[in-house]
């Protein structure tokens, strides 16, 4: 009894992040670090376009090769730069006035940022290539999950963006360094499994097994209620920044709750929108005339 009691006592232990053996860096030379957040965006973004490539060799694509080619490079910047900008312009304002603003390296991306920088590369495309802008969404959106799901380990591979303290015993509860001695929750993972894996299975479901394809604005409607519940629900387990707890302590929803709701209420919004409408190609053909 008493050595089943001291083996309960240690699986109830918190899991020591420091013990794990990870580190933030694939390899070293001399001051450069390949760092797995870094390789976590350019992986990602070449997931993202190889199975573009796929999908428009589909039945019904609203673009070519040439616009996948050009929504690569164009997106690749509005994550960069929006994640940036958006990150300084909601959660850090003193980074607009300051030279390290320019530092990716240091971390600090949003994702919400990256959403609008995306829109805005897409908007460019689609007008330059007089494409269907609401479709071109849902080819991306499709591409956007499994791509924020390894950005998200790598925060956990960093120990960064670790969860909130843990309110009961939690057999994956976390020690983290920068956390100090208190278990949390490892809600690097959370976002990963639900915003990042689950809805990019969904989508990637709906688009190769259903029609979804061809109610423009579906996916990317579900892809942004997807994205706005999954944070919205995380933020609950994660761990405020520092200078934006008030934010919490005055309104009782942090800075990305607030920012999700506008984002679930758009997603609903276009969803209802592509229901209402017929699907593309099935518009009857006007009756021939006769003499």
């Amino acid at each position: 009894m008493l050595s089943l009691l001291a083996a309960t006592a240690a699986v109830s232990e918190p899991i020591q992040w420091a013990e794990l053996g990870l580190r933030p860096y694939l390899f070293e030379i001399g001051g450069f670090q390949l760092r797995y957040y870094s390789l976590a965006y350019l992986f990602g973004i070449l997931l993202g376009y190889w199975h573009l490539s796929k999908m428009i060799k589909s039945h019904g694509s609203p673009m070519a090769q040439r616009h996948a080619d050009d929504l690569f490079f164009y997106c690749t910047l509005g994550v960069i730069l929006g994640g940036r900008l958006g990150y300084a312009a909601f959660y850090k304002a003193d980074l607009l006035t300051s030279i390290e603003l320019f530092k990716l390296w240091g971390g600090g991306m949003s994702f919400h940022g990256g959403v609008i920088g995306v829109l805005v590369a897409i908007t460019w495309v689609a007008r330059r290539g007089n494409l269907n802008w609401l479709r071109v969404c849902d080819y991306i959106a499709v591409n956007v999950p499994l791509a924020y799901m390894l950005g998200r380990i790598a925060n956990f591979i960093n120990g960064e963006l670790y969860g909130r303290p843990v309110e009961s015993d939690v057999a994956w509860a976390m020690v983290f360094p920068g956390g100090g001695d208190v278990a949390r929750h490892p809600s690097q993972l959370y976002q990963a499994g639900l915003e990042g894996l689950l809805l990019g299975v969904v989508l990637i479901a709906l688009f190769w097994l259903t029609r979804a394809r061809y109610r423009p604005g579906l996916l990317v409607g579900l892809f942004t209620v997807g994205m706005g519940v999954g944070r919205f629900v995380n933020e609950f387990f994660r761990e405020p920044d520092a200078h934006l707890a008030y934010v919490v302590a005055e309104t009782g929803l942090s800075r990305g709750q607030w920012l999700s709701l506008p984002m679930i209420a758009v997603g609903l919004a276009v969803m209802v929108y592509a229901i209402a409408k017929k699907p593309i190609g099935t518009t009857k053909a006007p009756a021939a005339q006769t003499a």
